[in-house]
């Protein structure tokens, strides 16, 4: 995904990417080897290899979409590669954990089945699936900008979890989060980078304000899904 506004990998996370780390939670990444597919700049990569991650290896399918990351993690346990979530270039078995935030909805359409499949092969027995993506419902449909300008699709929870099953993953949990001033972070997010080149008008605002939808127990934006290989 293209990194208009050059951001760098930090440790300071607010919002989904606070959330999406708790998520996930230190315990699970502790000496685990890590699949980050569509890897962005890279924060998750530096939470990870914080927690004493044993490797992380982050994909994206075009090689300067890499460039943030390769730039911004300096370490010999993390390494980047071009590759697509429906043609994952790595043996079986190869990771303990594969997380994929945000990336679902712009795959190919109908491809997310052999994706689910490709991580299912990748991870070895007892690896854990975790992803986000936007969630399928009137209003996060309506007020989705991407969804209107390039087809952003949209998930319930039962196709997500639909989606784990089918590749054979099992003890899937899924839970929805996000609420009013999540969409309204979005919204202006996208006016502010995409038009002006810049970080978000009112940033700090709006940042306290979603971080507080994020704290409460349930939401309605974001599908979180969780997904184990079995034994």
């Amino acid at each position: 995904m293209r990194n208009l506004l050059h951001e760098e990998p930090t440790a300071e996370l607010h919002g989904r990417l606070r959330f999406s780390r708790d998520f996930v939670g230190e315990d699970i990444c502790r000496d685990a080897a890590i699949l980050d597919i569509g890897c962005g700049f890279g924060w998750f990569e530096r939470f990870a290899l914080d927690a004493g991650a044993r490797s992380v290896t982050g994909v994206e399918p075009v090689d300067e979409d890499l460039e943030t990351a390769r730039r911004g993690i300096d370490d010999p346990r993390a390494r980047f590669t071009v590759a697509g979530a429906a043609d994952l270039p790595f043996p079986d078995e190869s990771f303990d954990v594969a997380v994929m935030w945000e990336v679902l909805e712009h795959l190919p359409p109908g491809s997310e089945p052999t994706a689910f499949a490709e991580i299912a092969r990748v991870l070895r027995p007892g690896g854990r699936l975790f992803l986000s993506t936007p969630h399928a419902t009137a209003v996060t449909q309506l007020t989705d900008p991407a969804r209107w300008l390039i087809g952003h699709r949209h998930y319930s929870l039962a196709a997500v979890g639909d989606l784990a099953r089918n590749a054979g993953l099992s003890n899937v949990r899924c839970e929805l989060r996000g609420g009013r001033w999540e969409i309204i972070h979005m919204n202006v997010m996208y006016v502010s980078k995409w038009i002006f080149r810049r970080r978000p008008f009112f940033e700090d605002q709006l940042v306290a304000r979603s971080d507080r939808d994020w704290q409460r127990p349930s939401g309605f934006v974001h599908v979180f899904l969780e997904a184990e290989k079995p034994e």
